[in-house]
């Protein structure tokens, strides 16, 4: 069911105040490794975590954004209220959802594989626990969360993965300018891959985001359709 007003506020402002917290957390860490810190080329945006980390907290802020206006001018079928809640959709269908989705997923799978090969053993004395989830694990419940409390409007496939590939091709072209430019890998994976091994690494990353973006859209369909469509379907 659908948060409405105060509530839909009190839970976006949650959301939004960690997600501000954990980044302000974030950027005291200290003591990174010399070739993989965030003093490094390109600082902490060289990270796909953190940059989602930026990108879900904007998304939250501008859900609150949207929640006072609506509050105060109810009508979101026409005018402002109606561009307002497109431009929240498009925000959450083709980037917070797929993007967070993406890091929490195979962050954890890598970690569980062989954790060296995003997140060194030595990173445990450097950034607490609780940033650690706050970065790879609580991204995914808020926006279950969202997913359950809002009903989310999703452009055409076609539009939406469009999108999205600009995002994934924009960062894939930042990572390889990073390591002509520093000489460095952002993540350790990178450096025990060959150039065939890198291709199909990087392709199958790009191709998994298209899963996870129609697993978002087929959720809040599952979530919000009507009873009388889910008759129609059976």
């Amino acid at each position: 069911m659908m948060a409405q007003g105060p509530v839909l506020i009190i839970l976006h402002l949650a959301a939004f105040a960690w997600n501000v917290f954990s980044i302000l957390k974030n950027l005291e860490v200290t003591g990174l490794t010399p070739r993989h810190g965030a003093h490094t080329y390109g600082g902490r945006w060289k990270y796909l975590t953190f940059i989602n980390q930026v990108l879900q907290t904007i998304y939250f802020g501008f859900c609150l954004f949207a929640d006072a206006v609506l509050l105060l001018h109810p009508d979101r079928k026409r005018g402002f209220g109606r561009r307002l809640m497109l431009l929240r959709d498009c925000m959450f269908s083709v980037l917070a959802f797929p993007v967070g989705t993406f890091v929490v997923s195979l962050f954890w799978s890598l970690y569980a594989y062989d954790r060296e090969l995003v997140y060194p053993k030595v990173l445990d004395t450097i950034i607490p626990q609780w940033l650690n989830h706050s970065m790879h694990t609580t991204v995914l419940p808020l926006l279950l969360m969202e997913l359950f409390v809002c009903s989310h409007e999703y452009p055409s496939k076609k539009k939406g993965l469009l999108a999205l590939s600009v995002f994934c091709f924009a960062y894939l072209a930042w990572l390889l300018w990073i390591n002509y430019a520093a000489g460095i890998w952002v993540y350790p994976i990178l450096e025990k891959l060959d150039s065939v091994g890198m291709a199909v690494f990087f392709a199958v990353s790009v191709a998994v985001m298209a899963p996870i973006y129609i697993l978002g859209e087929l959720l809040t369909k599952r979530v919000w359709a009507k009873p009388q469509e889910f008759k129609k379907r059976k």
